[in-house]
């Protein structure tokens, strides 16, 4: 078990090394950016921010909704025709935004 884990882990990194985030940015403005805004900041409640995600937490989520094993009516049709390119870019592009959080 230990060993799938770290495979696993290790073809993400992989592939998370190979992304695009500009080919990320240019999908994410088709498809994402009405909800989730331009730059991942959604104005939207009960839509999440995207921006300054980690990027293996992204493309996991990605995936869960592309196969259905995080349910969603709109997610699961957004992310249904995305390709594993597709996903690592938009991963790679969410988590190259850069935010910042200060304490009240």
């Amino acid at each position: 078990m230990k060993t799938t884990v770290l495979g696993g882990l290790l073809l993400a990194l992989a592939a998370a090394a190979q992304a695009d985030v500009a080919a990320g940015k240019a999908k994410a403005a088709a498809a994402c950016a009405m909800c989730h805004g331009p730059l991942g900041m959604s104005m939207q409640p009960g839509v999440p921010h995207l921006a300054g995600q980690q990027e293996i937490y992204l493309a996991e989520q990605l995936k869960h909704f592309r196969n259905g094993k995080r349910p969603s009516e709109v997610m699961g049709v957004i992310a249904k025709p995305l390709s594993n390119a597709d996903i690592d870019n938009l991963a790679a592009w969410y988590a190259s935004v850069q935010i910042r959080v200060e304490a009240p």
